[in-house]
């Protein structure tokens, strides 16, 4: 695919290794063999442009987002912490992590939005130690000396959720004053969640280890105290229930730091700690032998090693999202970009054509796609979606949904037609499908198109969104004309005179409000995605996605939900 947009015929159907193969004896911009280059018109020449634009504008707030989580607690407490000779949270997860292997950092802007810091005081992410993809958190004690707030508890049970699923061991890198006390109430009941999450893990023989770096107190002492693996840093590590304060108020007992939960007291006479470390190097050297040792395989079938780059440049995808998401774009380009040597067998491509289905290869390991190609899903796409999804599970095949939605067709005829229960096909199939999911939010992912294309709802292994993207029960607009509606019919029914005015302020305001909640920074601080990604990162993102998926065998559903006739 090239960055002509292809007509429904020429576009589907196989894409061979000899159309793919025949690109070296090919003229300037790879294509497929068949489908001759032409020349961009003026006018298409500058919307490619403006998409271009819109997008790399929105990866610089982007950008300027994340260097907020990444300042941690500001330069401040950042040069505090230095003077004590202690690393930041993401320079021992780099010391940790193999060197020159990726780590795909999770949540970074979660808590955005809020009066917590951006980031919520711990680092997430994926990471390679020792060739084993482990799930590491980092609390980041520039913040507060690390403490829990809401927004950090919310984002490591979306981590513990992603290490269930994906059988991955966890690395804690701790160093955190416990919970933020003045938000207990939101903390405490649901925290405990945390230290089950610990157990769990361990019961499923996925190993939990936790390098404790300074202190960690109250219930945090339950991180180690519930990890099967403890290492802690001599003279650094402080880890009790309660601190010589608290311990002289409840008992009147005299004591200090070292003697109450010092490293080397827990290595000698408490044996919590198994691993007495001489400094952060030798922590996290430790944590790294101790993943080396255990014997980890993953249970999932490898890939295909032998797979090829995409044709297509992924540069491209910059151009490919228009900056108005009711223009319709081809999801086949984006498609081209990135599965493996751009080969991707359409299903049903005559059939439902605004949902594009297929079957395709990325970074060796088969997927099945689900993309939305003209926004709307109508009862032949939802069919074809449903039956798309069982065969997915019927050969074990995880599904990428590719979402740009505006969600199902209304209308007479549409009612009549069946598109309730022919929706509720889609998501029934969605719901109960048991091969793994990853979603991609590229543009828009509205109403109830949100859940049939795997939404946050439906638990997919990981969603991610682009900056393009927007999420909301509706549109803006849609969503203050209902309102208006609503309330003219109300006011007519009481007999009183409707204010023009007042309705118009009343639209911009729910207009302003629902486009600043559907904003893709907006729900990654809500934590209702795994982050933000660059378009061109897409297939990386889903080449480290995918590998993690299958730690686990994949297997698909043994039966689904009743499929109303």
């Amino acid at each position: 695919m090239s960055g002509n947009q292809p007509g429904r015929e020429s576009a589907a159907g196989v894409w061979t290794d000899e159309q793919r193969s025949d690109r070296a004896a090919q003229e300037g911009r790879h294509r497929i063999k068949g489908r001759e280059p032409r020349e961009r018109g003026t006018s298409e020449r500058n919307q490619t442009q403006s998409n271009r634009e819109a997008m790399l504008a929105k990866l610089a707030e982007l950008e300027a987002e994340h260097a907020k989580a990444i300042a941690g607690g500001g330069e401040k407490y950042v040069e505090r912490h230095r003077k004590r000779g202690k690393l930041l949270a993401r320079e021992r997860i780099e010391l940790l992590l193999d060197p020159d292997s990726p780590f795909l950092e999770l949540s970074p802007l979660a808590a955005w939005g809020t009066d917590y810091q951006v980031g919520a005081s711990v680092v997430t992410g994926i990471g390679v130690v020792e060739g084993v993809e482990c799930m590491i958190s980092a609390s980041d004690p520039t913040v507060k000396g690390g403490a829990s707030n809401p927004w950090t508890a919310r984002k490591g049970y979306r981590a513990a959720d992603i290490a269930a699923q994906n059988r991955l061991p966890t690395i804690h890198l701790v160093e955190s004053g416990g919970a933020d006390l003045p938000t207990q109430k939101e903390i405490f009941i649901p925290g405990g969640r945390i230290f089950r999450d610990l157990t769990k893990a361990s019961a499923a023989k996925v190993p939990t280890v936790a390098l404790v770096f300074g202190n960690s107190t109250a219930g945090g002492a339950y991180l180690p105290g519930m990890s099967d693996y403890v290492v802690m840093v001599k003279e650094r590590a402080k880890v009790f229930l309660g601190g010589p304060p608290l311990v002289k108020m409840a008992t009147g007992e005299e004591s200090d730091d070292e003697s109450l939960g010092g490293a080397e007291m827990h290595a000698r006479t408490s044996g919590l700690a198994d691993y007495l470390a001489v400094d952060e190097l030798d922590a996290i050297r430790i944590g790294r032998r101790i993943i080396a040792r255990l014997n980890w395989r993953k249970h999932g079938p490898p890939p295909d090693p032998d797979y090829a780059e995409p044709l297509y440049d992924p540069e491209d995808l910059l151009d490919i999202v228009p900056t108005d998401l009711k223009i319709p774009f081809d999801p086949r380009e984006v498609i081209a970009r990135v599965v493996d040597g751009s080969a991707f067998d359409e299903f049903k491509p005559l059939y439902g054509t605004s949902l594009v289905t297929g079957w395709a290869r990325v970074h060796g390991y088969p997927v099945g796609i689900l993309a939305n190609a003209q926004g709307v899903l109508f009862s032949q796409e939802s069919q074809k979606a449903a039956q798309f999804i069982q065969l997915a599970n019927q050969i074990d095949t995880p599904l990428l949904f590719l979402h740009n939605t505006t969600g199902y067709m209304v209308g007479k005829d549409y009612e009549q037609g069946g598109i309730i229960k022919h929706g509720a096909h889609m998501i029934n199939a969605v719901a109960n499908s048991a091969v793994p999911h990853i979603s991609i939010l590229m543009g828009a992912s509205y109403g109830a198109g949100n859940y049939g294309m795997c939404g946050r709802a439906y638990d997919p292994r990981f969603l991610f969104t682009w900056p393009s993207a927007k999420s909301a029960v509706m549109g803006p607009q849609q969503l203050a004309g209902v309102l208006s509606i609503v309330a003219r019919q109300a006011a007519a029914s009481r007999g009183q005179e409707y204010s023009e005015e007042q309705d118009a302020a009343m639209r911009a305001m729910v207009e302003n409000q629902i486009e600043a909640e559907s904003l893709p920074m907006f729900l990654s601080g809500m934590v209702y995605d795994d982050g933000i990604i660059d378009p061109r990162d897409t297939r990386t993102v889903l080449g480290i996605c995918l590998s993690v998926i299958h730690n686990n065998p994949v297997r698909g559903a043994d039966g689904f939900g009743v499929f109303r006739m």
